[in-house]
């Protein structure tokens, strides 16, 4: 599977190839601190919508180069004649804001691993991933208030969430950094760890996720975010019919035998 050139162009490129059962996917536009192009935006798009029902997958990938995202290049998205008056409630929820929905949706662990900046929308695809692993000289920052314009890709609701309010508002009304040190210590991502053990961290987690059992995980990841907006006892309504359908499959049989058995699972995400 693949999307994109293999060397980026001045719109940059984003490179998605299959190992095993994980989707990598890589932000390619080095010169841009790989800030996103309209090309690349649609890129992840038609990536994650075509994982979301891909049922030989177990987990996804995404990284960058150096850095891993700047944000979206708002200089190229915006340099042309003077739009239409909403352009921006018509254009982004199919582009920027739709990829921050799938990576929070798809029924499929999702990791982020980052290095140098995560800054903006990058920053804030880091958040929705459901684990980001990050090298210790890595920064996370919400420019948006340095820029002039109010938060979006989500910020005003993943950080207040994973963070509280108080560091939400450091972030999005002071626009201080955060360090990748600093951005674990609050819980905002996983794991700091050294630069030359980012890759080895990354797929160790990785190959624990595509190992899983892909239907409870992501039945679990479906009631997490259903919980940020309901009650205890819708909760726990919806958590019934998700374990409803997770003892429907073969991974639940597989675990239940296992546990019999005194062994560790395998699972087959069936």
């Amino acid at each position: 599977m693949s999307q994109g050139a293999d060397a980026a162009g001045a719109d940059g490129s984003v490179t998605v190839h299959r190992d095993g059962a994980v989707l990598r996917m890589a932000l390619d536009r080095p010169s841009r601190r790989n800030s996103l192009s309209d090309t690349m935006i649609g890129h992840l798009v038609d990536a994650l919508t075509a994982a979301a029902v891909d049922d030989s997958l177990r987990a996804i990938h995404i990284r960058g180069g150096d850095d891993f995202c700047a944000g979206v290049d708002w200089v190229a998205t915006n340099d042309r004649q003077r739009p239409r008056t909403g352009d921006l409630v018509r254009r982004i929820p199919h582009g920027a804001h739709r990829v921050i929905e799938l990576v929070a949706s798809v029924q499929l662990p999702v990791l982020c691993s980052v290095r140098g900046w995560a800054a903006g929308f990058g920053c804030n695809l880091a958040l929705a991933a459901d684990f980001t692993i990050a090298a210790t000289d890595a920064v996370f920052w919400e420019p948006f208030i340095d820029r002039g314009f109010s938060p979006d890709s989500g910020a005003t609701w993943l950080l207040p969430r994973l963070v509280g309010v108080a560091r939400a508002r450091r972030m999005l009304l002071l626009g201080e950094k955060v360090s990748a040190v600093d951005a674990a210590d609050w819980g905002l991502i996983h794991q700091a760890v050294s630069p030359g053990g980012l890759d080895a961290a990354a797929d160790e987690l990785l190959e624990r996720l595509a190992s899983g059992p892909t239907a409870a995980m992501g039945l679990a990841k479906q009631a997490l975010s259903f919980g940020q907006h309901a009650t205890l006892s819708e909760s726990m309504t919806q958590e019934l019919f998700n374990l409803e359908l997770s003892c429907r499959t073969a991974d639940f049989k597989e675990g239940l035998e296992a546990f019999r058995q005194r062994r560790a699972p395998k699972f087959q995400g069936r």
